[in-house]
């Protein structure tokens, strides 16, 4: 069965606002306001309701750590001990060019690669915790995308086009099988002080309903903005403030928009007590905290770690999709993991702040039965080349979409494997090469939908999120 959105001819609600503006806003009012609507969840008609999955679905929600930026492979999660034969010589082999063309000598990994848990999978010494979770991953590391410049690749890796202006991956998770939260968005996005090239359109909802786009909540302070009502008084004046002067202006809005705006006010509302107390990680007992990071003296890991612990209790709490950007380290200097120079300092700085958060979600996810439900995936829009740009201490690396790894965990995965490969050199995926629709069709298999019946259509054409394309990676399927 598909899931699309219809529109349904005679009186439009524009037109019911401008008939009937008055009773419509006392209307709203009352399920905006009264007791009932606080208390009884999504209703059936509501954009984020619950919706039956396609088929038995293994994982109920995902969280997804996006690495903003591109870690480099051949320094991370696939080893190339070819690269130190050939370390300060000329590439071997024919390079396709690069970002910004500037190729130099080839360029041994600073790090060491040693093999983690029962599985021995080898993992560098940028993440000896992670390693210590091998036997929970599935390394892939044939990846392959299109695009070589941050923008125009994230688009793709968040929405499955180049163009922007299309429904997130987020998005389209939260529209195929609504929210288990009644009382928060299906789609959160915990911020840690980056906004990614591309900006909030990665995670936009384009022609899906403004329901499914991702919400941003802070890991510390308020994690969003007036969720804890400081700025209403009496019901009299949230009611003006919060309802009436909107309602004033949406009789110049289409019938969507007057839809979402009424249902993004009722769940703003309900949001108000929620998200204190869910954002309140004072509650956790002090093992947890320290487990996470969050009292750690090197800043970049006691944030991170509050985004972890953050996305673990929105899971908890029914968010169906939660993504992680990387961290803005304090007084780092890195431009998020885009290491064209200083690459020894920056991936030790970056690797630093998540190693311990992630490591510590994934123990505390298995802890509480969560992690099979749960699909972790850490992934970024690209990798890197494995020759230098620049020379001496300061050298880098350049962006390298031909082949790069990302990792998944939980939610109907098997741990502990790798799949696919890239040559010798760690430049080109050669075996079992995964396109991002096919990471796409995956993780919404695991969620129970078929990505070619998750559709809309729009434009006078049925629209998804995998195009005409994706293949499901069932070799990785537990």
């Amino acid at each position: 069965m598909s899931r699309s959105i219809h529109h349904s001819g005679g009186l439009t609600r524009r037109g019911l606002l401008s008939k009937t503006a008055g009773g419509f806003g006392a209307l709203a009012a009352s399920a905006l306001f009264g007791r009932e609507a606080a208390a009884r969840g999504f209703p059936g008609d509501h954009p984020l309701a619950v919706k039956p999955p396609h088929f038995k679905a293994r994982a109920k929600n995902v969280i997804f750590f996006y690495m903003d930026g591109g870690p480099a492979q051949m320094d991370t999660f696939d080893p190339k001990p070819e690269l130190e034969r050939w370390d300060g010589k000329p590439m071997p082999i024919e390079a396709p060019p690069t970002q910004f063309n500037n190729v130099g000598t080839v360029m041994a990994s600073p790090w060491k690669f040693q093999r983690g848990g029962e599985s021995g999978l080898e993992i560098s010494d940028l993440f000896p915790k992670i390693r210590e979770q091998a036997d929970k991953l599935c390394i892939i590391r044939s990846m392959k995308s299109k695009f070589p410049e941050h923008t125009a690749a994230n688009y793709f890796l968040h929405t499955g086009h180049n163009p922007s202006g299309r429904p997130s991956m987020g998005a389209w998770c939260a529209y195929g099988l609504g929210s288990e939260a009644n009382d928060l968005p299906g789609y959160v996005v915990v911020e840690g002080g980056l906004v990614p090239p591309g900006g909030i359109e990665c995670y936009g909802s384009g022609f899906l309903n403004p329901a499914f786009q991702g919400s941003s909540f802070r890991p510390s302070g308020d994690p969003v903005a007036h969720a804890k009502g400081k700025h209403t008084g009496t019901t009299r004046e949230r009611r003006r403030r919060g309802l009436l002067g909107d309602l004033d202006r949406l009789g110049a809005g289409d019938e969507r928009s007057v839809n979402a705006a009424i249902a993004n006010y009722e769940l703003a509302y309900r949001m108000q007590a929620a998200v204190p107390a869910l954002a309140d990680i004072t509650t956790e007992p002090e093992s947890i905290r320290t487990s996470y990071g969050i009292d750690d003296e090197f800043k970049g890991t006691a944030i991170f770690g509050r985004q972890c612990l953050l996305a673990r209790r929105l899971v908890e709490s029914g968010v169906r999709f939660v993504q992680v950007p990387m961290v803005q380290v304090p007084g780092s200097g890195n431009d998020r993991w885009d290491q064209h120079q200083n690459l020894h300092k920056g991936h030790s700085s970056n690797a630093k702040a998540v190693d311990q958060p992630v490591a510590a979600l994934l123990e505390d996810l298995e802890s509480r039965g969560l992690l099979e439900t749960t699909l972790v995936v850490f992934a970024a829009e690209f990798g890197r080349t494995p020759m230098a740009q620049g020379s001496g201490a300061s050298r880098g690396r350049d962006h390298n979409p031909h082949g790069f790894s990302i990792w998944m965990a939980g939610g109907g995965v098997r741990g502990g494997m790798t799949y696919g490969a890239t040559d010798e050199f760690g430049l080109h995926a050669v075996e079992d090469i995964v396109e991002v629709h096919d990471l796409h069709a995956t993780m919404l298999h695991l969620l129970g939908l078929d990505h070619t019946r998750l559709t809309v259509r729009f434009d006078g054409r049925d629209m998804r999120l995998t195009d005409v394309h994706g293949h499901v990676l069932k070799d990785i399927l537990a």
